[in-house]
Parts: structure tokens; sequence; C-alpha cells
């Protein structure tokens, strides 16, 4: 990938997976600086990393960020059979063709893929450190159930960006103002119906009901096996993530770090951005080995 100007935002440019899928990915900050590599959730994109993105780059980060197969830009996969082995081996892939091991940084289903690849028991991690956001081996099944409800409430779509602006602020009642209609247009697609649909492939659903809970005990013992730096940054609103399922991830990884942000909720880096890259730049500051010339 070619490098870019420190601090720029680049354009998208693409990763091939090892199955030949497209990923799209976006690059920021200087090219020789640690590389922050950011993964999101179910249902989201790049996109929901860019006000941390840029910050952390101007703070002397390189930070790397894309949309999972199935989601954005990336391609979809052809007979619709997603896997969640697929997801892993990207995370995987991408990771180890950075110029040096990146901190991996989680969201929701990309944490989840973290831990998956950072405690495998057959191959190395190929991250320097591990910060969960809001997601821990076991979650919350109401709050699993809340965010899939919203995704499938809208089949037949919406007429213009503005209705889709008011699905999501009924979802997302915590944020103190709308997103405006033009600010989803990245999120949706028209469809031959002339109607607005998420970005995400329908077919998605499928992996978190056929694999999501048959992959939990797996996941717990990935926990078990880290020998990474790890940061758990969780929101004290959260519906996924809850006072239990933090205290059973500590006892499972007892060296991690907790930060508990009070006001957010599972969208932890949309409802308090600035403490999540507080949190983020503390926790990457603090590793061995960073870089001296890093703004503080």
């Amino acid at each position: 990938m070619d490098s870019i100007t420190r601090h720029a935002a680049s354009q998208p440019q693409h990763f091939i997976a090892p199955d030949g899928l497209s990923l799209a990915v976006e690059r920021c900050g200087a090219a020789a600086a640690p590389v922050l590599l950011f993964a999101h959730g179910f249902g989201q994109t790049r996109q929901a990393w860019r006000g941390a993105t840029h910050k952390l780059a101007a703070a002397g980060w390189q930070c790397v960020s894309f949309d999972a197969r199935g989601h954005g830009d990336s391609e979809r996969v052809a007979d619709g059979r997603y896997h969640l082995a697929q997801f892993i081996e990207d995370l995987r892939a991408l990771a180890s063709a950075q110029p040096s091991p990146p901190v991996l940084i989680g969201a929701s289903m990309g944490g989840l893929l973290g831990i998956a690849v950072a405690g495998d028991a057959q191959r190395p991690a190929p991250f320097s450190a591990l910060a969960l956001v809001d997601i821990t081996p076991r979650w919350e099944a109401a709050g699993v159930a809340r965010i899939l409800d919203f995704m499938r409430a809208y089949p037949q779509g919406f007429a213009d960006h503005d209705a889709a602006a008011v699905a999501v602020a009924t979802y997302l009642p915590q944020r103190s103002g709308r997103k405006g209609g033009e600010r989803l247009r990245a999120l949706l697609r028209r469809g031959a119906d002339g109607r607005l649909r998420w970005h995400w492939d329908p077919a998605l659903l499928d992996v978190v009901e056929n694999e999501g809970r048959a992959h939990q005990q797996a996941l717990l013992e990935a926990t078990r096996r880290i020998r990474l730096p790890t940061l758990l940054v969780s929101g004290g609103l959260s519906d996924v993530v809850s006072a239990t399922t933090v205290d059973e991830f500590m006892q499972l990884l007892p060296g991690a770090v907790h930060v508990n942000v009070p006001g957010a909720t599972h969208m932890l880096a949309g409802d308090a951005n600035d403490a999540f890259v507080t949190a983020i730049a503390d926790f990457v500051r603090a590793l061995p080995r960073t870089p001296a010339g890093v703004e503080s």
C-alpha cells in the first residue's frame, strides 16, 4: 500500500484477502509510525473510526481501518455463505501485511475476531497488543438481540436519507443530535427499486445466528491463551457488556487493563470519542518500545 502524507486521510485502497475477496482499506498518519489497526463491529464500516483515527494519526500513529467482507466498500461473498473463519483469516492476513505487528483495536465483532486471532493455539499472534472495545468473549444476549432487531427492521429500505436518519436517531437515543441524512450517504446503497438500504449484505445475519453462540466456548478458551498486552474499554451503559462479563474476562486474562466509560453505550467510540481516544492513547503509550517522538 502506498504511504501518504502525515495526518492526511488516504483514498480507499484495497487488500486482497486469502480467498481473493477485495477489502476496502483506509490509512492515515505517518507511513513510518507504529500501526494501529482498527476492526469495526458487525454492521458498521471503517467510517465508524474516523473521528478517532484522525486524532490518533495527528498524535503520531499510523491508523489503518478497513471494511469487513460484506460491509461497506468491501466485496460481498458471491454465494452469500459467510463464515466466521473467513473474517478471522481476513484480519490475520491484513495484520500480517503491516510493516510491523500492529496494535489491534477491535469493537464488538472486530474485538471477537481479535480474540480468536490473538488466542490461536496453533499460530502466533500478528499483533503487538490488543484493545477490545465494549466486547468480551461472553456477551449479553439481550443486547445482541437488540442490535439484530434493528438490522432486520427495514427490509424494504428507506425512501430517502432523512428517513434513514430518523431510524438511526430512534435506535441511538443517547446521541445528543440527529445525524443528518447526508452524513449517512456512505452507509446506504440504492437498489434497483430506488429504495435505500444499509451497506451490509443481509446474508451476514446468518453468521451471527448460526455461528456466534457456537464459537463462544472457543473464544473463552482463546482468551486464556492471549499473551499480549490487552485493554478492555467498556461502556457504562452498554447492554452487550456487563459487570458480570467484565469480571469473567478479567479472571480469564488477569493481566488485562480495564477502562470503563460511564456515559457510553455499546456504540462507545461514537458516544464518547474523546474518552475513547484518551484510553487508546494512554494504553499504547505505555506499551514497551513506544517510539520516541510520539507526541503526548
